[in-house]
């Protein structure tokens, strides 16, 4: 048995049934049992691994057990054919982006509201932000934009285009463009856009899991 792959619990476990001591580290814990004759804990833990075997061969020679749980088994997302000079723009686009601080609303940090919406400029005469006082949050300037190659494209390489409706698919290239579903759209058209997506092999970036039921399915 192989004792260096188990925990020290279960080695102490191991020794414990064989009535030995259970004291030192971990080396002494297996000298001890390599030296201990074979124990009867140890023999049923082999005959389970060996049943546990025995059982996962069976299950995986039964032609029962692909036709029912193949369509259970994850599916690799659509990845999308780039060029090389793409493929360095958005390497880029991702360095710079560590470098880039984080552009937080002013007054952020006084109420909870305006922790969570996106920038604005601040304004009044005596902002300290607008000041550029180095005690408050980072300011929108000319050179913080990313490289222009990769610009509008999703981290992943697609270029996203925004659809309502499951016609909107029609025409785009599952190669290069990928689909974002608009947050109004209800879970029917939703359903329905993802159908289409598939059968156009189009990857779509918010999908979310819909319980179809009634008149969904």
């Amino acid at each position: 048995m192989e004792y260096n792959s188990m925990t020290v619990a279960e080695l102490k476990d191991l020794l414990r049934d064989a009535g030995l001591p259970v004291s030192g580290k971990k080396a002494e814990l297996i000298a001890r049992l390599e030296e201990a004759p074979d124990t009867p804990a140890e023999e049923e833990l082999e005959e389970m691994v060996e049943e546990e075997i025995d059982t996962e061969e069976d299950e995986f020679e039964s032609d029962d057990f692909f036709e029912d749980e193949w369509d259970d088994f994850h599916t690799a997302r659509q990845k999308p054919v780039l060029d090389e000079d793409t493929k360095a723009a958005l390497a880029t686009r991702a360095a710079q982006k560590k470098k880039t601080p984080s552009f937080r609303r002013q007054e952020w940090f006084r109420y909870k509201r305006l922790s969570r919406t996106g920038w604005k400029k601040p304004r009044g005469d005596d902002s300290s932000q607008r000041k550029n006082r180095k005690y408050r949050s980072a300011l929108v300037r000319v050179g913080h934009g990313k490289i222009a190659a990769a610009r509008g494209l999703h981290p992943s390489g697609f270029e996203e285009v925004l659809v309502n409706k499951s016609s909107d698919l029609e025409g785009l290239d599952p190669e290069t463009q990928a689909v974002r579903i608009a947050k109004t759209v209800g879970n029917r058209k939703r359903s329905a856009i993802h159908d289409r997506a598939d059968d156009l092999g189009l990857r779509v970036l918010n999908r979310r899991r819909i319980s179809r039921r009634g008149d969904l399915r």
